[in-house]
């Protein structure tokens, strides 16, 4: 007798290294009921294709018409073929919307859930045997709607993997949508090359399709498909290699909201952006974000969650490296503070900026050219500052341009004492139009040129949107980045890593890694001062 394991219709894909493994719990008093009408919920599972194991292969399907079994009975499978359609035996690991919606029927033991997924999908079905689903054969709405109402609404109670609360099935399924998504845009990607191992941990389950992804540094056994590229961390040679096969290349980057800690420490990142079309910061090419914000509709849902996530940051003081909040005085009574940050000289976002900048002395002295009479407060960057990256200037050359340096307050408390801020490319741009601070920009960061910033950078004509505040946002934190919650290792929306941050319950920190790379900022800051005495 087969023997079929009953699973929660609604689950939770096995991402790697995640700590949470189911949605559903045990029912509460005062938990979230089920308001909804069943046809509603049948129309939003075809859509959303979830239910069962999403998150399988996605084989290549036969060509003509195809009769898709699964029973236990080889003699009843017989049965059910036809001499006119192929006939698509069930493997193990499949995503079983894949292979149900392209069928022309499917023949199925009457207690196996794929029974229910093909008539979800109102594909033609055929049940062997007796089981839970039987009645679904028949092809008729109150069947299914009995089916779903017992089976995925009231079976069990769902729950919030990331709070612990009861939610709704309907919360429960958007939220299996989610994953499948981020599942199903990783699917043609083979291998990825130039993630450091620190990073792998925290970056594996943002890019995963259902199986492990190769981190590879050798091109030869990588399959044929687009690869995800670190691409400063990719030497030139398989960049080359890569190139010459043919291969789509996807460019992968530490996200807006980064970590509690520095990237340059060995912190891995708990968020990140993969584009298809370049880079965010490469303002020679578009990139998937400038498409979106060029391109893209924003409906007013998305928009009021815009506003709340930009409210629950300011309030929170989060900001890529972590969070921190405090209430810094004015210095000076009766003139303008403008707050210049400084950047990493060779990172990648300054150097394919299309910035006439040279550097942070020369971005220094261009914010005093344009605010000459400004209280001017330099802050150098935490890479650089801790010792890792190049870009420091020293005090005394700093001090004959700005009036302050800075070196231990946070980015937004800065930010909220200045009454304006001056950068070259910087996330700290972004980070003070949240704050609904005027900002200036000299190079052309991602957020320059859609009506918000006053640029003094060579924009590229391609920008010609004109865009809001929660647009922005909407763009930049909701629909490019991915976030990954340290708590449950699960793919999250941002709300949660935020949350999470300024909670302090971001990446661990202790390592011994991340405590070697702390003291090597210190030496090699010590040995640049000796050098410069």
């Amino acid at each position: 007798m087969n023997v079929v394991e009953l699973k929660p219709f609604l689950r939770v894909p096995p991402f790697p290294g995640a700590r949470t493994a189911s949605l559903v719990g045990p029912f509460r008093e005062g938990g979230a009921p089920a308001t909804l009408e069943i046809a509603d919920l049948i129309a939003d599972l075809r859509q959303l294709k979830v239910g069962g194991d999403y998150w399988g292969r996605q084989p290549d399907l036969p060509e003509r018409p195809y009769t898709l079994v699964k029973v236990a009975d080889p003699e009843a499978a017989a049965a059910y073929a036809s001499d006119d359609d192929a006939v698509l035996a069930w493997s193990d690991g499949t995503d079983p919307w894949h292979v149900v919606v392209r069928a022309k029927r499917v023949v199925v033991d009457a207690d196996d859930e794929l029974a229910l997924i093909a008539a979800i999908a109102g594909v033609p079905l055929a049940t062997v045997g007796e089981g839970r689903f039987s009645g679904l054969s028949d092809g008729g709405k109150s069947a299914l709607e009995t089916a779903v109402g017992r089976c995925v609404v009231n079976a069990s109670a769902y729950l919030n993997p990331y709070t612990g609360e009861q939610v709704d099935v309907r919360t429960a399924m958007r939220l299996c949508g989610f994953w499948r998504n981020l599942v199903d845009s990783n699917r043609d990607i083979s291998a990825a090359f130039g993630f450091a191992f620190w990073k792998r941990p925290t970056v594996a389950p943002l890019l995963w399709a259902g199986e492990d992804l190769p981190f590879a540094s050798d091109v030869k056994p990588t399959r044929d498909g687009a690869v995800a590229i670190w691409k400063s961390r990719t030497s030139p040679d398989v960049l080359e290699a890569l190139e010459s096969r043919g291969a789509r290349l996807i460019e992968v980057e530490d996200g807006f909201i980064r970590s509690t800690g520095l990237g340059a420490d060995c912190v891995p990142p708990l968020s990140i952006v993969v584009d298809r079309r370049g880079v965010h910061f490469d303002a020679s090419q578009p990139s998937d974000l400038e498409n979106l914000l060029q391109n893209g509709y924003f409906e007013d849902e998305l928009l009021s969650r815009a506003r709340e996530l930009r409210e629950m940051i300011v309030a929170s003081g989060v900001s890529k490296y972590g969070s921190g909040s405090a209430q810094l005085t004015r210095r000076v009574a009766g003139r303008r503070h403008v707050l210049v940050p400084g950047q990493v000289e060779d990172d990648r976002a300054v150097l394919n900026s299309a910035s006439p900048v040279t550097g942070n002395l020369d971005l220094l002295m261009r914010a005093r050219e344009e605010a000459p009479d400004a209280y001017i407060i330099y802050k150098s960057h935490p890479d650089v500052e801790a010792g890792h990256r190049v870009g420091s200037i020293p005090e005394s050359e700093c001090l004959k341009v700005a009036d302050e340096v800075v070196r231990d307050q946070p980015i937004s408390a800065l930010i909220d004492l200045a009454d304006e801020i001056h950068v070259n490319t910087s996330l700290a741009g972004f980070e003070a139009l949240l704050r609904s601070k005027p900002v200036t920009t000299h190079g052309v960061p991602f957020y320059a040129g859609w009506g918000l910033t006053r640029d003094l950078g060579p924009v590229p004509d391609r920008r010609m949107a004109k865009r809001s505040l929660d647009e922005l946002v909407a763009a930049v934190l909701l629909l490019y980045p991915r976030y990954l919650d340290p708590v449950t290792g699960l793919p999250c929306p941002p709300e949660v890593l935020v949350h999470r941050i300024a909670a302090g319950a971001g990446a661990r920190q202790d390592g011994a890694v991340v405590q070697l790379r702390r003291l090597q900022g210190r030496w090699k800051k010590r040995l640049a001062g000796l050098g410069s005495r």
